[in-house]
């Protein structure tokens, strides 16, 4: 927990001169989804406040937001945890991927696309796992399909989405597996930016409904293993 609590006092610049409940949640948000609170872990108001130097209201007034975002849970007597999420929440999450990154890519229009980004995470992936880093691979694929969902160019899009892999990096953090999950999709992505750059989108949609498909699949298998259909047995313990 120190160490979690060190890199939020790192965070504390981001809030600038007026600390706000909206960046709060979305520091809290972003440090979900990089893995830093890993599901199930309680959320001290006390430490997060005093590392961000926030007040105890704006602190729960970004615990509250990030509630209704199904990122964090209250429990009664016990306090504010990380979600641990259940096979259902798992399986809304991809359907929710496959409807909105599908439509992404078939409204692209004419080529050619903005891919820097894209390409850029490609690299960053195959880099972790040169080095072996399993988890940086899984970061660096969420990343891929943020950018991706990114050429859509709409606020909006992003804004349900980023949620919604936050959500997903709650999800990855139980696979005690991580090699056997990420690894194969290195090559996807890189087959989905190839299909990009060559223009075919049609082709590239086609690939990444495959790619959803084959991990829900996997994340799915993995979850009833760990943690159980509605996210108690097994509870992770942090």
């Amino acid at each position: 927990m120190a160490e979690q609590m060190g890199g939020l006092a790192d965070d504390r610049a981001l809030l600038g001169r007026t600390s706000t409940a909206e960046r709060v949640a979305d520091i809290l948000r972003s440090r979900i989804a990089e893995g830093y609170f890993p599901p199930g872990t309680r959320l001290s108001e006390d430490s997060i406040g005093g590392a961000l130097g926030v007040s105890r209201n704006t602190l729960r007034e970004a615990f509250r937001l990030l509630t209704h975002e199904r990122l964090l849970v209250h429990e009664l007597n016990r306090g504010v945890f990380v979600r641990v999420l259940t096979v259902e929440d798992v399986e809304d999450i991809y359907r929710t991927r496959r409807l909105v990154e599908c439509a992404v890519v078939r409204g692209l229009g004419d080529p050619p696309y903005a891919l820097g980004a894209l390409a850029e995470v490609v690299e960053q992936g195959r880099t972790a796992a040169r080095e072996g880093d399993w988890n940086g691979v899984g970061t660096a694929n969420i990343h891929f399909h943020r950018e991706l969902v990114a050429l859509a160019a709409s606020e909006r899009t992003d804004e349900l989405m980023r949620s919604v892999f936050a959500e997903l990096r709650l999800a990855f953090h139980v696979v005690d597996e991580p090699r056997r999950l990420h690894e194969p999709y290195i090559a996807r992505n890189v087959g989905i930016l190839q299909a990009l750059q060559e223009g075919d989108r049609d082709k590239a949609e086609e690939l990444l409904a495959a790619y959803l498909e084959v991990s829900l699949e996997r994340v799915v298998e993995v979850y009833r293993r760990r943690v159980g259909e509605d996210g108690q047995d097994g509870r992770p313990v942090v």
